[in-house]
């Protein structure tokens, strides 16, 4: 029969654990750095990180869409349903860019 002691040590780090691996998205990345591209939205349409991030687009619609830059800073290819896209912000700034298939798609990176 386990103690008290232990019993509550056993939770704490299954409480600990979970938190790791909830702070980590599926693929590792870390989720304040992930914008998707669903129901021709981004999401998060505004997004924060520190100089250095390196932010992760990945497409979960059904129709393809790419991001670009308005100042000509990263394009990607067209991204089929699941695919991703990746661009490391080395410099602090406000980085806007959008969905050259669809125009209306926009989003920013802002930079600290």
């Amino acid at each position: 029969m386990m103690s008290l002691r232990h019993l509550l040590l056993c939770a704490a780090g299954a409480l600990l654990l979970g938190s790791t691996s909830a702070s980590l998205a599926a693929d590792g990345s870390d989720p304040a750095t992930v914008v998707v591209a669903r129901q021709f939205m981004f999401a998060p349409a505004s997004l924060t990180v520190k100089a250095g991030s390196t932010v992760t687009w990945t497409n979960k619609d059904e129709e393809p869409h790419t991001v670009v830059s308005a100042a000509g800073l990263f394009r990607s290819g067209a991204m089929d349903t699941n695919d991703s896209f990746s661009f490391k912000f080395d410099k602090p700034g406000t980085y806007t860019y959008a969905c050259s298939i669809h125009p209306r798609m926009v989003g920013t990176i802002v930079v600290h």
